[in-house]
This record gives C-alpha cells, sequence and structure tokens, in this order.
C-alpha cells in the first residue's frame, strides 16, 4: 500500500458491538456490567460477527426509542465527567462513526488509488 506505514483497522480484534454496549446500554441505560464479547478471534466469522452487532443495534435502539428528553443525563459516567445526556452521546457516536468511515476512505485510496469526491 503506498504511504501506509503498519496500518491496522482501528476494530482489528476487537468486538465491534463493545463501543455501543458501552455508551447506549451501561452508561445511558445503566445496564449490568456485564460486556459483550472482548475480543473476535480467528475462529469468528464474519456473519457471525454482523449478526451479534446487528443484534446489539437493535438492543441500542429500544433503549434510544424509550427515551422522551435527549438532554437526560445518563445513569453513569464511563469517564470522570458527569453522565452524558443521549443527545451528547449520539452526537459522539456520529462523529465516530464518521471519523472511522474516512479512515477506511484513505485505506481504500492507498489500495486502490482512486479519490473520491
Amino acid at each position: 500500500m503506498p504511504g501506509a506505514v503498519g496500518h491496522q483497522p482501528a476494530l482489528a480484534g476487537q468486538a465491534p458491538d463493545g463501543v455501543e454496549w458501552a455508551w447506549f446500554l451501561y452508561s445511558f441505560a445503566g445496564e449490568s456490567a456485564s460486556r459483550p464479547g472482548e475480543a473476535v478471534s480467528g475462529a469468528d466469522t464474519i456473519d457471525g460477527v454482523l449478526t451479534a452487532y446487528r443484534s446489539m443495534i437493535r438492543r441500542c435502539n429500544g433503549a434510544i426509542a424509550a427515551v422522551t428528553d435527549l438532554s437526560r443525563p445518563g445513569v453513569r459516567s464511563s469517564r470522570q465527567t458527569a453522565p452524558p445526556s443521549l443527545r451528547w452521546i449520539l452526537t459522539h457516536m456520529i462523529e465516530e462513526t464518521v471519523r472511522h468511515a474516512g479512515h477506511a476512505d484513505i485505506i481504500r485510496e492507498q489500495i486502490d488509488g482512486s479519490a473520491g469526491r
């Protein structure tokens, strides 16, 4: 890959549903501290990882849909700050998704040489 120096995808080895669980279900909704699968292994299939991710998204969407006030703070914070509101969490997740999509686009451009608009 031209210009790529030891790059590894952000989710290499990580369960992709962990971030959604941490923000929407653990921090905001107050679910127990039992985190879903911590890592993706060589034994996992793409279909299996995607199925688990889609299941987590359905759970998170259910928690989001139950909220009538986006400014209400969550149950707990995973940072050294007060629990964030659902509005803040949704905005943060959009920012993170866009950031990672941009990273993936840079990698794709380095592989195939074409630049999108």
